[in-house]
């Protein structure tokens, strides 16, 4: 590790402590208040996601089908099939997001890079990644931060990257940490879950996350987001976008009992 790196390790250490401490005097300012959207306005935060393995091409295109119909912003499925649906969902508006790394995080970052650059080749324009939480767990900074950073590299220009934490599985002080590293490696937004671990996101986290990375970062709520009253209670928090498989019922205002 060279001198510059254990720089920034030991100032993004000193911010979250301090962060910490702030937090738990409840000094931090609240995100200011986000005029609660109608259901139908919601379309605009959603990535309408299917990443279950087990998904069909027929379910695939339902999805495409459905973010078409009810102009949400994304769909967010696994790199395999970015291809099938750029060509499925061209000209509609509708972007591709792939998840990279999925769902577990702790393959080689040079596998995630490699598939991040085959995913935009085939037409995704945002990438989801998600973090190695095992090197965060260890305190290896160094490595949460270059698996991150080579991904941001496969990236070209105009590319979106979203980073997964998995929050359910991190400290308070391993959160700030994450977004603080995220945020040096110039990704675009810090994501709360996989929706295939033990929980999905929070409302304490996605405040958290908004007070870490500041305004102009992005942030999304995934897994567990299954109503209306889920998406405004994200988006009050901070939440810019949401990855949901209940995109459908939540602009129609309806609740689900289950799913990412």
């Amino acid at each position: 590790m060279d001198q510059k790196e254990q720089d920034l390790i030991e100032r993004i250490t000193q911010e979250v402590v301090a962060r910490i401490q702030a937090g738990r005097a409840a000094s931090v300012s609240a995100p200011p208040p986000v005029e609660a959207p109608l259901a139908s306005e919601l379309s605009r935060y959603i990535d309408h996601t299917l990443l279950k393995p087990e998904a069909t091409e027929e379910q695939v295109n339902k999805l495409c089908e459905e973010a078409a119909k009810h102009r949400f912003y994304s769909v967010c499925v696994n790199s395999s099939w970015a291809e099938h649906c750029a060509r499925k969902l061209g000209g509609t508006g509708v972007k591709v997001c792939a998840v990279v790394g999925f769902p577990l995080g702790a393959m080689d970052s040079r596998v995630k890079a490699f598939e991040a650059r085959t995913a935009i080749a085939n037409g995704a324009s945002e990438i989801d990644m998600v973090m190695n939480v095992g090197a965060m767990k260890a305190g290896n900074l160094k490595l949460v931060r270059e698996d991150m950073l080579a991904v941001r590299r496969a990236c070209r220009q105009g590319i979106v990257l979203k980073v997964i934490l998995e929050t359910c599985m991190l400290t308070d002080q391993e959160k700030v940490l994450a977004c603080q590293i995220a945020k040096d490696v110039e990704a675009d937004y810090v994501k709360t879950s996989t929706g295939f671990n033990k929980a999905g996101a929070t409302v304490a986290d996605i405040a958290l996350m908004r007070r870490t990375v500041g305004p102009k970062m992005g942030v999304k709520a995934a897994g567990g987001v299954r109503s209306y009253e889920d998406a405004v209670a994200m988006i009050g928090a901070g939440a810019t976008r949401l990855g949901t498989s209940a995109g459908v019922l939540l602009v129609s205002g309806q609740k689900t009992a289950g799913g990412y």
